[in-house]
């Protein structure tokens, strides 16, 4: 996994159900996703993509970015 900074996003690359893909967020978010990570045992990626199924199931017209944001704040340690 890569990260870069721009203004005050962090996009982060990483492999996903196979496939490269780029997601950029808010510090902030980013923690909460780690921290989210850690309570459930699982990696960053891991989660990322469990996240993006379920986007595509329910509504696959929202952005990845979207529904991580929605996840982290619905699912807050």
């Amino acid at each position: 996994m890569t990260a870069t900074s721009s203004g005050g996003l962090q996009k982060r690359s990483m492999r996903i159900a196979g496939h490269r893909t780029s997601l950029a967020l808010e510090q902030e978010f980013w923690s909460g996703l780690e921290k989210i990570a850690r309570s459930r045992s699982t990696s960053l990626p891991m989660l990322i993509a469990s996240i993006d199924e379920t986007r595509a199931k329910a509504a696959p017209d929202a952005s990845l970015a979207s529904a991580v944001r929605v996840f982290v704040l619905e699912n807050r340690v």
